[in-house]
């Protein structure tokens, strides 16, 4: 088993940006031993804003880079990817859509 979710360094540095300056989100080690990033969905939320306000770019890097921790917390669970993509959201619709390449990728 690999011990961090794919991307979860790159997240560190990434979800600093939803929290004020001096703060630390830490990565956590899940029941199972992998290890995630906090802040992750704080960031995608964020960063979903930032998307549907237009930005693009480092903007769409980041929630892609996101993906695999949304997936191993299961916030595809409980809320589905067909309902991600199926809505009037234009960034929820990127991360949906993003989350099914991934999942296509690894296989899930």
């Amino acid at each position: 088993m690999k011990n961090s979710v794919e991307n979860t360094e790159q997240l560190a540095a990434i979800n600093q940006k939803v929290v004020s300056g001096g703060e630390v989100l830490p990565s956590v080690h899940l029941k199972d031993g992998s290890k995630v990033q906090t802040g992750t969905v704080a960031t995608m939320l964020y960063n979903i804003n930032l998307y549907n306000a237009g930005e693009r770019g480092q903007v769409e890097k980041e929630l892609e880079l996101a993906v695999p921790t949304l997936v191993k917390v299961g916030l595809f669970d409980l809320f589905p990817i067909e309902d991600w993509i199926a809505g009037d959201n234009p960034g929820r619709r990127f991360v949906g859509e993003c989350a099914k390449t991934y999942l296509a990728r690894v296989g899930s």
